[in-house]
């Protein structure tokens, strides 16, 4: 795991000087070493945190055998060996003596220069790679299917730059540093700044499993692979057939993931995904796993218990912190260094915490991120359900009128069903799941200048089936094929593709590599992705039960007992502190002289939310985080 930065310009806008404090920026990413390559055109800078191959020969920038091509590469990919056994070299029966080193960036590399752009397709793993060909003169970047590695880019036309973190690219003064009015609005809807937006106009996230080319006349970005992509046009249906493959794909992963020269752990928060990963790496390590947990001194959020009880059931050696409204304290300025722009997630918080616990004991990490998404773990797939259905739908406003006149517990619900566009419908469910702000909430909250259209309307589905794309066949089939998606595998899907990647990868991404710990997602292998796409939705979510193919699975490692519980999540309970030991951040930073100061949202608004969250609306807690989140970050980074 590393951090990369670099960029690309004719007009030499950019320095060397420029390119070492970009690199320097992502020092924490990458404590181990530090490389750089440069010409006329290109600059390229790499941090490394060590984890295979330690050795110097395994530093970057790293050189083609041939000379022609130069990588920085950030992330881990898994079956570099049986990529490597498939290269072709001048002495093929002497393979491993054709390697200068055992790492998987040599391997990367000469895949690259062998096979060119399609390479891509055969790599297994986390990654955002950056490739020069230094004889014609054009860079390339790719980043991994699900979004895992995060990058960074800015593009006027003309010159380019790029980085693992924006903090990197905000070295470069070249770089306006205009805020994106969209990327404002779709934050406080969604708690986070979906892709390909970043909060300055001037920066994008780049696209997960797109690659892009730069060149001195173009400037060319393509998808080479996308979730829709892998729709079938039938389901599996049969579960013992699912159980097998699934559980077959899942013990792969975690062997591939496993593979490290550094000490490895894995978070257990005594959920079903987490529960599942450490107990497959249990069996398939054979020594005594180091496993991390966070508890909250309130107990109606401490899950600590069981994590530590399913510790003991296998055996593990079980590390835990257990955190307090003073431990929060400490971390609430870090989120702002470490995320660059507002974020919402107040769960950063713990992961920060028990990132710096872990990193004590070992270098690599596994979590248990994608479970959820991948097999309807969320509440947000029942309200799916409910408000596509017909009949409710058409009594939808009625119904919110009774709830909203009830505790607050239903004043919340009530918010589900004001929705005021079935196009809109998957973002709608997921803001009221996450306590923020709905369409038509920010219609009245935020200013003239601010009432922009959302970036993900466009990609909202209106109909309940994707057209399988072209090149999908089915010789026993002579008709263009549909794939007819049920509400829960709606939701699904746009949770892949926006909150996943954008807020839950981001998250532990930027909150592990603060303290240099590498994590992993075996989840998140591609091949278990796009099973589990095609898997039938009854199997996910059977009789009432969500990710039920994944709990028989658990099941034969971990009695069921362990989980007869609801679920909780990984949560820290901030509407509680809010009303608190942390009302002071309302009091700081949602002040009418801070709120007018920016002019983004109505202070008569902001004034009313707060009157209401201290009378008893506890619900609208993560409505005024977001508004101190980013009013904190304006007063931070807002000239």
């Amino acid at each position: 795991m590393c951090g990369i930065a670099g960029f690309y310009s004719s007009k030499n806008v950019f320095s060397k000087e420029e390119l070492k404090n970009m690199t320097e920026a992502l020092a924490h990413r990458g404590p181990d070493a530090e490389g750089y390559f440069s010409d006329e055109i290109v600059g390229l800078g790499h941090r490394r945190l060590s984890i295979l191959d330690l050795s110097d020969r395994a530093n970057q920038p790293m050189y083609s055998h041939d000379g022609r091509y130069v990588i920085i590469y950030n992330g881990e990919v898994y079956n570099f060996q049986e990529i490597a056994a498939n290269l072709k070299f001048s002495v093929p029966t002497q393979q491993a003596s054709n390697f200068k080193t055992s790492s998987d960036t040599e391997v990367i590399l000469e895949a690259f220069a062998q096979q060119g752009i399609d390479f891509v397709h055969h790599l297994n793993g986390m990654f955002a790679i950056a490739i020069y060909d230094k004889e014609k003169k054009d860079l390339y970047l790719f980043r991994d299917r699900v979004g895992i590695k995060p990058l960074y880019y800015f593009y006027d036309g003309e010159n380019f730059a790029f980085a693992s973190e924006i903090k990197s690219l905000m070295q470069l003064k070249f770089i306006p540093k205009e805020i994106d009015k969209t990327a404002v609005r779709d934050f406080l809807h969604l708690g986070y700044v979906p892709s390909p937006l970043s909060i300055y106009k001037s920066i994008k996230k780049m696209r997960s499993g797109s690659w892009i080319k730069i060149s001195q006349n173009s400037f060319e970005e393509n998808v080479y692979w996308s979730p829709s992509s892998k729709l079938q046009h039938k389901t599996i249906t049969n579960k013992e057939q699912a159980l097998v493959k699934l559980s077959d794909l899942i013990i792969s992963s975690i062997q591939y993931q496993l593979k490290s020269d550094v000490p490895f752990g894995v978070f257990l928060s005594g959920g079903i995904d987490s529960s599942l990963v450490t107990a497959q790496a249990v069996m398939l390590s054979g020594i005594k796993v180091n496993t991390f947990s966070i508890g909250f001194e309130e107990n109606s959020y401490n899950e600590s218990e069981y994590a530590k009880a399913i510790a003991k059931h296998l055996g593990t050696n079980h590390h835990e912190f257990i955190v307090s409204y003073r431990d929060a304290i400490n971390y609430v300025d870090k989120i702002f260094d470490v995320y660059d722009e507002p974020f919402a997630d107040s769960s950063s918080i713990p992961t920060m915490i028990i990132s710096k616990l872990a990193r004590q004991y070992v270098s690599v990490a596994l979590t248990g991120e994608g479970g959820d998404e991948l097999f309807f773990g969320y509440g947000s797939y029942k309200w799916a359900n409910r408000l596509r259905n017909p009949l409710i739908n058409s009594f939808r406003k009625p119904i919110a009128n009774v709830l909203s006149k009830m505790s607050s517990r239903y004043k919340r619900a009530a918010h589900q069903f004001r929705f005021t566009d079935i196009k809109k419908l998957r973002s709608h469910i997921f803001s009221q799941e996450q306590y923020l702000f709905a369409d038509y909430e920010l219609d009245n909250l935020l200013n003239p200048d601010y009432k922009v259209k959302s970036s993900i309307e466009e990609a909202e589905i209106s109909e309940s089936f994707l057209r399988i794309p072209e090149g999908f066949h089915d010789e026993n089939e002579r008709h263009p094929k549909e794939r007819h998606l049920t509400p829960m595998e709606m939701q699904a899907l746009f949770d892949i593709e926006y909150y996943l990647k954008d807020d839950l990868l981001a998250k532990v991404d930027r909150a592990s590599m603060k303290f240099s710990l590498e994590t992993r997602v075996p989840y998140l292998d591609h091949r278990i992705v796009e099973f589990a796409l095609n898997i039938d939705p009854d199997l996910k979510y059977h009789n009432g039960v969500p990710k039920y193919i994944l709990k028989e699975i658990l099941y034969k490692y971990i009695p069921k007992t362990y989980f007869d519980r609801p679920k909780q999540g990984f949560a820290i309970p901030l509407n509680t502190w809010l009303t608190k030991e942390l009302g002071w951040l309302i009091t700081d930073y949602l002040s009418k002289e801070v709120v007018e100061k920016y002019g983004i949202v109505s202070y008569p608004e902001v004034e009313r939310l707060k009157m209401e969250f201290g009378n008893g609306n506890n619900y609208l807690y993560n409505r005024i985080w977001a508004l101190i989140v980013l009013h904190k970050w304006l007063l931070q980074f807002k000239p």
